[in-house]
């Protein structure tokens, strides 16, 4: 069944073959919530300041600017951020893993003589950490995009699927009129994808590469 809102019909299957396909971050090519933790409790011991570094984790997908603005002061939050960054690197890449499935969803789209497309809100320079860390090699690293944003680098890239964890990703598939494909792997459950507009609700990305199989024409 295809999903309508103000950009029309969601697409249909088949997809192209040779498809370009976006993947978000944090939740669902990466497990980041040990590093992120590790990262909260850091900046909060630095800085005195109160941080539930489990209630941080468990609604990973917004920019860090949303989540700092629940713990810091408004005129704080951009040097908090800077602070966040810095520790980054040594606190947060290490422990995160990449999540089942992650790097055959990549060789799935490779396989299928495709492009792959990281499109997160993450930090870019962070972002590419991880990836780096992990051994996950995407053609292309879009970063610091949110929600809406992120179909602007879908569209940029002549996707034709955007593969997520968050409601906000499903609002970035359906801005760019692309395919939502959601992971059930983030804070977002399959009734909350399915309700967004997802067109696709797998478990995790194990499931992935048969579902691509099926979808490439």
């Amino acid at each position: 069944m295809a999903h309508m809102d103000s950009n029309g019909p969601a697409p249909r299957h088949p997809l192209p073959a040779r498809p370009t396909i976006g993947f978000d971050l944090d939740m669902t090519l990466i497990d980041s919530r040990p590093g992120i933790h590790a990262a909260y409790v850091r900046l909060a011991e630095e800085t005195g300041t109160f941080i539930d570094a489990d209630l941080a984790i468990s609604r990973l997908g917004p920019p860090l600017v949303e989540e700092l603005a629940h713990w810091f002061e408004p005129e704080r939050i951009p040097a908090m951020a800077e602070r966040y960054r810095a520790l980054y690197p040594r606190y947060a890449v290490p422990p995160s893993p990449a999540l089942p499935g992650a790097r055959e969803a990549l060789a799935a789209v490779r396989a299928a003589g495709g492009r792959s497309l990281v499109v997160t809100a993450k930090h870019r320079p962070s972002a590419e950490l991880h990836l780096d860390h992990l051994g996950l090699e995407p053609d292309v690293l879009v970063g610091d995009l949110w929600a809406e944003a992120k179909g602007e680098a879908l569209r940029a890239h002549d996707a034709v699927a955007y593969v997520g964890d968050h409601v906000g990703d499903v609002r970035g598939a359906r801005h760019a009129g692309v395919l939502s494909v959601a992971v059930a792997t983030g804070p977002c459950d399959t009734a909350a994808l399915t309700e967004a507009g997802a067109d696709v609700v797998l478990p995790d990305l194990t499931a992935f590469p048969a579902w691509l199989s099926s979808a490439v024409g």
